[in-house]
């Protein structure tokens, strides 16, 4: 028997079933084509209603979601009333713990690595360079961010801005796309604040990693999920 390509009723709830499952679990079609081993199309149209799947293909999808066969046919269990996937995701970040990399001029602790597939990146981050002479070029990436500065001061310099000093308490949002740097304004020989980044762009892990390796140091042990 294989897969059909007709949009029937039961396709259309599978198709759903899948879509909030996905979801559910923080993940773009191509990372579930990686796990699973079947392929971007078949899914694609198996989310649209397009294609039903085989008892073996069924098994080969959920064995590598690592999720039970009935939340592909049960919508109660894959998406609850209002429409939209519960993730039921959780991660604590402990005071001193987090994936850190130490740069020249910043020392980032990532948190809450033990999540793959966020949207949004967490990081703690102690600024210490005072110029942009020592900094460098601005920094570039996808998506928007939010900088609160938790202790001194920080200078926060932006491409089509002029600088803007934020003190403890104080935030910024940016877009990241835009050239943007923080900069150390307090006394102190650094300040500390918190940025969240996010995009839809599913490597923005990668992006943040690569941005920070232009001067990188890692000083962790825990590894930053791909």
């Amino acid at each position: 028997m294989s897969e059909t390509t007709t949009p029937e009723i039961a396709n259309s709830q599978l198709g759903q079933c899948l879509k909030a499952a996905r979801q559910a679990r923080g993940l773009t079609l191509k990372q579930v084509a990686e796990r699973t081993g079947m392929a971007l199309s078949t899914l694609s149209k198996v989310e649209n209603g397009l294609m039903s799947l085989t008892y073996d293909k069924l098994l080969q999808l959920t064995s590598g979601l690592k999720m039970e066969i009935a939340e592909l046919f049960n919508p109660a269990v894959a998406t609850p009333a209002q429409g939209r996937p519960v993730t039921a995701r959780r991660s604590i970040s402990r005071a001193g713990q987090g994936q850190v990399i130490t740069t020249k001029f910043y020392t980032y602790t990532y948190q809450c690595t033990d999540l793959i597939g966020k949207r949004m990146v967490p990081i703690v981050a102690e600024v210490r360079a005072r110029s942009l002479e020592e900094f460098g070029p601005l920094l570039r990436h996808a998506g928007e961010e939010y900088f609160v500065v938790t202790r001194g001061r920080v200078a926060v310099h932006t491409e089509f801005y002029a600088p803007e000093i934020l003190g403890e308490g104080d935030g910024m949002y940016i877009d990241s796309t835009m050239g943007h740097a923080y900069l150390n304004a307090g006394e102190g020989p650094s300040a500390t604040g918190v940025c969240l980044c996010t995009s839809e762009a599913p490597d923005l892990y990668d992006q943040l990693r690569q941005i920070a390796a232009r001067d990188v140091a890692p000083l962790g042990d825990d590894e930053l999920p791909s």
